[in-house]
């Protein structure tokens, strides 16, 4: 159950973010088959590399459903090598290509039809693709309101003691699996639902990108620059 405090902080803190960042038209992708492609490759790596790996598969004019599925995975492999893991990357680039083609024609529209649940059960039982990756695509790329919890996100709530029930202890060390990252999905879809339709999915939306910034010029690992943060505020008084 959330606390109202909880709720408030959250939704006050989007409206800080927004004030300092201004709204970010994110995910980077001119379509939503490339959102897709780089929600799988961004897995373990920063994004400046993604954007490499994707540049060299426009360059090599393969960035179709179809195209990219029938190259053979080695050639795959070292056009995407840039984004890191390229072996096991190319493997699960091609596991979601499979369904893709196969399963629904090439189309994303027909991969992404029905419930939001029962689409992302769909795409969780593909080959490489967790939790994350899977809200990554539903959100970004399919126009499912799923909010997307990553590890910036984790550091973040807990530090301003947003991960659930006021709990003294963190949670556990898992933010792309397990309890810890269905708990923290659950507490940011309760929690931010005063929206309703395309406003809500592009909250969702923009929420997420807004704690990116957070997380990458602010709330880092060590050394956080709390005192420049526009979450600061909302932090708890001991870690102001």
């Amino acid at each position: 159950m959330i606390g109202a405090k909880t709720r408030d902080d959250l939704r006050r803190a989007y409206r800080l973010m927004r004030a300092r960042f201004g709204h970010q038209n994110w995910w980077p992708g001119e379509t939503p088959f490339e959102v897709c492609v780089g929600a799988i490759l961004t897995q373990n790596t920063a994004w400046t590399n993604v954007e490499r790996a994707i540049t060299r598969l426009k360059n090599a004019r393969v960035l179709q459903p179809e195209t990219l599925f029938t190259l053979p995975e080695k050639q795959l492999a070292r056009l995407i090598r840039p984004a890191g893991y390229f072996n096991v990357k190319a493997r699960r680039l091609r596991a979601f290509l499979r369904v893709l083609v196969e399963e629904y024609g090439g189309d994303l529209k027909k991969l992404f039809a029905g419930p939001t649940a029962a689409v992302r059960r769909r795409l969780l039982a593909i080959h490489g693709i967790g939790p994350e990756t899977a809200d990554s695509l539903l959100l970004y790329a399919g126009g499912h309101p799923s909010f997307v919890i990553d590890a910036y996100t984790k550091r973040i709530f807990e530090r301003h003691g947003w991960s659930g029930n006021n709990r003294k202890r963190p949670l556990p060390n898992r933010t792309n699996r397990g309890a810890g990252y269905d708990e923290l999905k659950s507490l940011c879809e309760t929690a931010l639902n005063q929206k309703t339709g395309a406003a809500r999915l592009d909250y969702w939306q923009d929420y997420h990108a807004q704690l990116v910034n957070i997380g990458k010029h602010f709330c880092r690992p060590r050394q956080p620059l709390c005192d420049r943060c526009p979450l600061q505020s909302l932090l708890p008084p001991s870690r102001r």
